[in-house]
């Protein structure tokens, strides 16, 4: 079967992708910018990829003609103001180019909205859900609730809280009601609801074995992790109290931290479990989907990350506009250093980030960090996918990864910190020395002043960083 899988970059599209390829579908990839797709070389004779933009109708004319099935999985997140305009218009985009081709189903995974007072955020998965469901074809809604996964935001932000703070004073909607599913389940029943004609034209609830709290699910973890927790709720928190509490102790951005507090005051429970008889899956428990996320972490194995979206920053361009680095009307301070080993240089350069940090001076991107964090920024928490591999489109602590070639030896960084211009990281290798280069685009008298203010702290940082990536005393 040839399938149409948009989101192919984003957290569920990864994952689903290789299992649609094993299960022997032609995979049509819709990305928004090709340089953030890198799927693994094994699934390359099964794809093919598209580059093509919801909000821009003409793109849509490169959808293939001859699908037969096709999965929609954009979301924004809140990525911006105006997302909700921007899911509705786009999902009426999507629906019209559909028509000029021979699509059998559409498959749309949205959230589970069984309140008659929506959030926001679930507002606006309905009418997607509504708009997409006017369609020439077959059309099938999975709702679900929490999705816990290696790198999912919803298990990311209960493991911060929960390793981060040994007492905590909550919001009152912690005792809110949810049913959390495991993102194995969650796509097993995508694949398997793939033009199974007792899906069609019909909506679906899919959530793992267990109802709990948000409060009991961080319990939990807490259990599972053999750590003792003591939470306490209070009624007197707001939603934007709330929201800065998120923000200010986990990795999330504020803007999904307020989509997230809206949304979790809403309970999120199954209506019944009618779609896992159909498909004869039996969901895991919630301690079983928390075991296989870590089991996936300790292994190094995370497919994908929500910090890789772009709503995990508010990053609303393609990176492809930001590769050529630009020097008029800039400041520019550039190092360079002699390595005698080039393959464990590279592999220095492609450890950086994250836990390994950032070779000197951590303490001052640890400030910058916070600082960062106070002024909205996305800060030094959202670290790293994968502690070996890096791809264009990735997250490195408040870095965008805008180019990496291993062979060629140059990784190219696009800061996302909270600044007054722009800024730009690159390591290259050139002949027998490592150039390490630090571009910065000023906007205004602000920008300047920023600049020249950390000026002083290259000479340390960026010499440090040098001697320990090439191995040189200088």
């Amino acid at each position: 079967m040839k399938v149409l899988l948009t989101g192919a970059t984003g957290y569920i599209g990864k994952r689903l992708l290789p299992v649609l390829v094993e299960k022997g579908h032609h995979v049509v990839c819709c990305v928004r910018d090709t340089r953030r797709f890198n799927p693994p070389s094994s699934l390359k004779d099964s794809i093919e990829v598209i580059q093509i933009d919801l909000e821009d109708t003409e793109s849509l004319s490169k959808i293939p003609k001859d699908i037969d099935g096709a999965y929609y999985l954009v979301h924004s997140m809140s990525s911006s103001v105006d997302y909700k305009e921007t899911e509705h218009i786009t999902a009426i985009n999507f629906r019209n180019a559909l028509a000029h081709t021979s699509v059998e189903q559409v498959i749309y995974l949205s959230g589970i909205v069984n309140e008659t007072n929506l959030s926001e955020h679930l507002s606006s998965r309905k009418n997607v859900e509504d708009e997409l469901s006017k369609g020439d074809y077959n059309f099938t809604t999975l709702r679900a609730g929490i999705i816990i996964g290696s790198g999912s935001a919803s298990f990311e932000i209960i493991r911060d809280l929960v390793e981060k703070l040994p007492v905590m004073i909550a919001p009152k909607w912690l005792k809110t009601k949810c049913q959390p599913i495991g993102v194995s389940d969650v796509l097993s029943f995508l694949s398997l609801s793939l033009l199974h004609k007792k899906t069609y034209n019909r909506n679906f609830d899919i959530g793992g074995t267990d109802i709990l709290s948000y409060k009991e699910m961080l319990l939990e973890f807490a259990k599972m992790r053999n750590l003792q927790r003591r939470i306490y709720t209070i009624p007197v928190m707001t939603p934007k109290l709330s929201s800065y509490w998120l923000y200010f102790v986990t990795s999330t951005s504020y803007k999904l931290a307020m989509s997230l507090v809206d949304s979790m005051k809403i309970e999120v429970v199954c209506r019944d479990n009618e779609l896992s008889q159909i498909l004869g899956i039996e969901p895991i428990s919630y301690q079983e989907s928390l075991k296989k996320a870590f089991k996936k972490i300790e292994n190094n194995e995370i497919v994908s990350s929500w910090k890789d979206a772009y709503a995990s920053s508010g990053f609303a361009s393609n990176i492809s506009d930001f590769i050529q680095v630009p020097t008029f009307g800039c400041f520019i301070d550039q190092r360079k250093g002699t390595y005698d080993n080039r393959e464990l240089c590279i592999e220095k350069i492609w450890s950086i980030g994250g836990k390994t940090g950032w070779y000197s001076g951590n303490w001052l991107w640890q400030i910058r960090g916070y600082l960062d964090k106070l002024f909205g920024g996305v800060g030094l928490r959202r670290g790293r996918t994968n502690k070996n591999s890096i791809h264009a489109g990735d997250v490195l602590d408040f870095w965008r990864v805008l180019y990496a070639d291993k062979e060629e030896g140059r990784l190219l960084l696009y800061a996302e910190m909270k600044l007054p211009g722009e800024a730009w990281l690159e390591f290259k290798i050139d002949g027998g020395e490592l150039l390490l280069t630090a571009t910065f685009r000023p906007l205004g008298v602000l920008g300047r002043m920023y600049w020249y203010s950390v000026l002083p702290f290259h000479g340390h940082i960026f010499n440090g960083m040098l001697q320990t990536i090439t191995g040189q005393k200088r």
